[in-house]
């Protein structure tokens, strides 16, 4: 977790530039930035397909290793780039990077830890890759203010950032894959001794997909992206500056107690949220977020004239019920996904949970976007509720299909 966070403060060191820096203050123009988001999509989509076999023929180390070499070498390049050439091989290298990373990184998790321990480890990953971000955008915001020569300054933000990915490249392959528990046993009690790392002769994506859980779940992987995660990154903030005529500076509030309530949570939910079945936990997600959107919408109901009391509190109440609902998600998505993978297809899951995030995260702010341009404040509010109860409805539904049992290669 410790160098997952140096990573993740390594991304944030850039993310937010990454276009700007392209187009802009390399002189490469609008093209050419999208060019580099396209081939970072197209590169994540096929190495995350091929990644998910790959973990599970051998051993996800590698393929988390070799994603992470691909991250760092992907963006040690933007550093000194300078021509389209580049910029694209860069874009190509890191989508790789992410795609054979998140194909690999719940098999690494789940390798980490005890199974009693799955659903707190992914629930302090989640914080810890929010914590890295925020805190790697505060500090190029410090680096970059007043900078005399922005893109000088930015090169060595990248360059900072492919050097960040090394330690955790190390810690990866530092964690070897061992047995679990009992493995030993039920090999020998079947007669077909085996190594620590699976076979990789599970279900393929076609055969996961057929059944209804596992669909289910990978729908609401996209839905939670995009009803969810892109709204309060991308909609939410517009929605308050520009219809809400809340100030800059309020609205970083609101996501800086968004992410603070992250943190202070987990301790304290963390025994009830061990208590909860996991498809109990997924579904309280969204109910939450309803609940979040609905201070909103009475903030904006309240309007102007409100005391200020009562108006940013109810947009501070939204950030930290709407963290609580994060938490609900975090703990419970991968702990069920391992468990209906089974360890022989973790990768193939891993891989489809990864491309319907990147779909999500696709679709989401631009939905999120069009309803902000076209809806008053309390419409905006009201639509983003009625998105998050349209993931409920997927999330509760996933709840009664879930005695189906485990989606093993037997089954």
């Amino acid at each position: 977790m410790g160098a997952l966070l140096l990573s993740s403060l390594g991304n944030g060191l850039c993310f937010p530039f990454t276009a700007i820096y392209i187009s802009q203050l390399l002189g490469l123009g609008g093209r050419a930035a999208g060019g580099y988001f396209i081939a970072m999509a197209a590169a994540s989509f096929a190495a995350a397909l091929a990644g998910g076999p790959l973990a599970d023929r051998g051993s996800p180390h590698r393929v988390g290793a070799l994603g992470g070499a691909a991250l760092a070498a992907g963006y040690a390049l933007l550093a000194p780039a300078g021509s389209v050439v580049l910029v694209l091989v860069s874009g190509v290298c890191v989508g790789a990077g992410f795609g054979l990373f998140y194909a690999s990184i719940v098999g690494i998790v789940d390798i980490a830890v005890p199974e009693s321990g799955r659903r707190s480890a992914f629930a302090i990953r989640h914080i810890v890759n929010n914590a890295g971000i925020g805190l790697g955008s505060v500090a190029a915001g410090l680096a970059l203010h007043g900078a005399a020569t922005p893109v000088g300054a930015l090169r060595w933000l990248y360059l900072a950032n492919g050097l960040a990915a090394l330690p955790l490249i190390a810690v990866i392959l530092g964690v070897r894959p061992r047995a679990r528990p009992g493995r030993e046993q039920r090999d020998s009690a079947t007669e077909k001794p085996e190594s620590a790392e699976p076979s990789g002769g599970g279900p393929t994506y076609r055969t996961l997909l057929r059944a209804r859980p596992m669909a289910l779940l990978i729908l609401a992987q996209a839905l939670f992206a995009i009803v969810g995660f892109t709204q309060i990154e991308a909609t939410v903030p517009l929605l308050m500056h520009d219809h809400m005529a809340i100030t800059l500076g309020w609205v970083s509030a609101v996501v800086a107690a968004n992410s603070f309530a992250l943190i202070a949570l987990q301790p304290l939910l963390r025994r009830q949220l061990e208590r909860l079945p996991e498809t109990v936990s997924l579904a309280a997600g969204p109910v939450l977020w309803t609940g979040a959107f609905g201070c909103g919408l009475g903030a904006a109901l309240a309007g102007e004239a409100a005391p200020a009391a009562v108006r940013y509190g109810l947009l501070l109440a939204f950030a930290v019920i709407f963290a609580a609902g994060e938490l609900m998600y975090s703990s419970a998505f991968y702990p069920l996904l391992l468990r209906w993978s089974g360890e022989e297809s973790v990768g193939r899951a891993s891989a489809l949970a990864s491309l319907a995030w990147n779909l999500g995260t696709a679709s989401g702010p631009p939905i999120g976007l069009f309803i902000v341009a076209n809806a008053s404040a309390t419409g905006s509010w009201l639509a983003l509720a009625v998105g998050a109860a349209a993931a409920f409805m997927v999330a509760a539904a996933l709840h009664t299909s879930s005695g189906l049992g485990r989606l093993t290669a037997g089954a």
